[in-house]
């Protein structure tokens, strides 16, 4: 059964004076594990000797994966300088009354903290009950941790059964920090234990005396560094998740998108409320830190904050509240415990007539709506506007009105806002593009101006908005001032795995036909592969769709290359992994290097030169699988670009020619039949080549792409949702 070791250690004094180890927080806290693990070390040892079992239990601690830590709040104090002696006596003739002439200074700067709570190690292990008892036996001798000042002693260490640990981990103030693969913080490895005991050995012989009589000298031996891994450290936010419910019915009390304003200020008063009640001694932290009364620039990363979860999905999908998350940063200093109590069991009544009485709110373990607000994802969208004073729209009459100048400026302004929004909510990500509105990117969703209703700002200064970054990011994302109390919470956009889309921002000819493009980017592709090569290598045939003497790439019954398509309607280009023309046959995993590498010689690609159809401005974007009609499921499917036969069969018309190749392509290609085939269009060409346009209607409904037919790879048989 999974097991947990787990080491509570407490300093004698609120402060630490170790160095830095560059924990997520940049602030030298807590003590790393490899400090802990040469505490160990040391507390384990008699003089220079070890015991067998002391020995066997430290390698078996070095062998595991990096504990999860946690440690209260805490604050780098003011950096105080000290003038010690430095380690060269003898370059002053070895004279101790010349000491002052080697004195340097040296920045000490502690960390401060609340003593009362303790610093804490989880280890989770399968087999080694022998071995964590050992380690329970050593952390009980341990004295100090980090600098000679620094003092300290173990105030639990235990084996304890995986979900009590957990248990335990969850219900202490202060920040969760959960290890990963790559970063900076040391940590013992295979070999630690090892290489600490030869640089103690090291360490006592390092001056030596060489040779003789007049030629004897002393010379100093560095001791090896000992061996440890750098790993990282991530330091989530805290949870807790609520549902709305009538009191005494199992049914939602759903409250309406724009009731926000009114239901998130009931909700935080009634929590900080019972807190003042049971805790009166802490009113002060709770309207700093829970209701937002005072809180300055130290406090604003502590603030609890108030989420509420719209339900979202598909496309008509009701965005109504019926969740809410409580999310507790890292640094808060109040426990998980507390503020379920608080919350959980909120009686509150009527607060519209749109929606009845919600009587209370519950506490539940049902995440799953919030892990649709979570990420990563390189596009976001608002689904409650962002309030963004700095960029208040000018308030304009009945019969008022704004030039496209005047309206351009404010959304200037508005992007400038949520540019330092986005640095204010910590948001590191470089923004590729942003896009502001007054009405909402959902079929369901509100206009900005509704959800001003009972709360502090104008509708003036309300506003959605749509952000792709450079980046993945992970969610929830909530901006602007509002974003304690709900709103600016942004609904991460899904994107499909193997589509790579470019907005056409600008230049493309009014006459402009997708075949023409899609050639375009077809050749900016290639020659974009071509020169992130080395010389003289070939394009791969993923990219080039032709085998190395010039037959067409082909394996089975599915050509395994890249396709192209314009999407002219939406004004977007698409690169489409062989995998979406294929719903059988290719898998991605056989497939995902090369599609990686042809999408990371396209990430910069910002002008296509496409001939007759103009000279285009390109913007990377993603895609909305719920809405986008290329993608989400439908029964109707219709022509956006011309199909093309792969056979002419002969003996019937066009039409029938049609309705016969693409139902076999569709079966190839592992589509059901559709019910209904509707020739919309049909083109004769000059030596005898078949093409047109139609309209699918299957039984059910079907997830797209559908892109099929002899020229699919370079632009044709594309269809949307008809």
């Amino acid at each position: 059964m999974p097991k947990s070791l787990l080491v509570a250690i407490r300093f004698h004094e609120g402060r630490y004076y170790g160095q830095a180890d560059q924990f997520s927080n940049g602030e030298g806290w807590p003590p790393s594990p490899a400090r802990l693990f040469q505490a160990l070390v040391a507390a384990a040892a008699r003089g220079a000797t070890l015991s067998d079992e002391d020995r066997k239990s430290l390698i078996w601690l070095e062998s595991l994966l990096p504990p999860k830590v946690v440690a209260p709040a805490a604050h780098r104090g003011q950096p105080v300088k000290r003038f010690v002696p430095n380690n060269d006596l003898d370059s002053v003739g070895g004279d101790p009354g010349r000491i002052g002439e080697i004195r340097v200074g040296k920045q000490w700067r502690p960390c401060f903290f609340n003593a009362d709570q303790p610093v804490i190690y989880v280890w989770d292990f399968e087999s080694g009950i022998r071995e964590a008892d050992g380690v329970c036996a050593i952390a009980a001798r341990l004295c100090q941790l980090g600098r000679g000042v620094d003092m300290a002693w173990v105030q639990q260490a235990q084996v304890l059964e995986r979900e009590a640990a957990q248990t335990f981990l969850d219900s202490q103030p202060g920040a969760l920090r959960v290890p990963t693969v790559t970063g900076n913080v040391p940590a013992p490895r295979i070999g630690t234990f090892e290489s600490l005991t030869a640089r103690y050995q090291r360490n006592r012989v390092r001056l030596k005396i060489e040779g003789s009589g007049g030629k004897a000298r002393q010379l100093f031996s560095q001791p090896p560094k000992a061996l440890f891994r750098q790993v990282g450290y991530n330091t989530p936010p805290r949870s807790l998740h609520f549902e709305l419910r009538m009191n005494g019915k199992d049914g939602f009390a759903a409250r309406s998108l724009v009731s926000v304003g009114s239901l998130l200020p009931v909700l935080r008063d009634g929590a900080a409320q019972r807190l003042r009640e049971a805790l009166p001694e802490k009113s002060a932290l709770i309207d700093k830190l829970i209701v937002g009364r005072g809180a300055g620039p130290a406090e604003l990363g502590q603030r609890i904050r108030i989420v509420p979860l719209p339900s979202v999905g598909a496309e008509h999908t009701d965005p109504s509240i019926r969740r809410i998350m409580v999310e507790i940063p890292p640094n808060c200093p109040w426990r998980l415990e507390d503020l379920a109590w608080a919350f959980a069991g909120l009686e509150f009544g009527d607060l519209g007539a749109d929606s009845g009485s919600v009587e209370m709110l519950l506490s539940t373990d049902d995440d799953r709506m919030a892990k649709r607000f979570i990420g990563p994802a390189r596009d976001f969208q608002s689904i409650t506007p962002l309030a963004l004073p700095a960029a208040q729209r000018r308030r304009i009459g009945v019969n008022g009105m704004k030039t496209a100048k005047e309206r351009c400026d404010e959304e200037q302004r508005a992007i400038i806002a949520i540019v330092q929004a986005l640095r204010h909510s910590g948001v590191t990500a470089r923004p590729n593009r942003i896009d502001v509105q007054r009405e909402p990117f959902q079929r369901r969703g509100a206009r900005a101006e509704r959800f001003a209703a009972g709360t502090r700002f104008p509708k003036e200064a309300l506003w959605h908005v749509a952000i792709t970054f450079a980046e993945p990011v992970n969610g929830p994302l909530v901006l602007g001032d509002g974003r304690y109390l709900g709103l600016g919470l942004m609904r991460p956009i899904e994107s499909m795995t193997g589509v790579e889309v470019f907005n056409i921002e600008n230049g493309l000819a009014d006459n402009a036909q997708p075949a023409t493009v899609a050639q375009a980017a077809r050749r900016a592709m290639m020659a974009r592969v071509q020169s992130s090569l080395d010389r003289g290598q070939r394009l791969p045939t993923y990219v080039s769709g032709h085998e190395v003497e010039g037959t067409p790439s082909r394996k089975g019954d599915a050509h395994r290359h890249v396709a192209v398509a314009a999407d002219l309607p939406r004004r977007r280009i698409l690169y489409f992994a062989a995998t979406h023309l294929h719903r059988t046959g290719i898998s991605w995993r056989e497939i995902e290097k090369d599609h990686r590498k042809m999408a990371g010689a396209l990430e910069d690609m910002a002008i296509l030169r496409a001939g007759a159809a103009g000279c285009l401005s390109l913007a990377p974007t993603s895609i909305d699988l719920d809405n986008d009609p290329l993608f989400a499921p439908a029964r109707i499917w219709e022509s956006v670009t011309d199909y093309d036969v792969t056979r002419h069969p002969r003996r019937v018309d066009e039409e029938e020619s049609l309705r016969i190749d693409v139902a076999s392509e569709l079966q190839r290609r592992g589509w059901p039949l559709p019910e209904k085939f509707e020739v919309l269009k049909v083109n004769l060409g000059p030596r005898g080549g078949l093409s047109g346009r139609l309209r699918l209607t299957f039984a059910t409904a079907q997830p797209g792409p559908l892109i099929v037919g002899r020229s699919s790879h370079k632009g044709g048989g594309l269809f949307a949702n008809g």
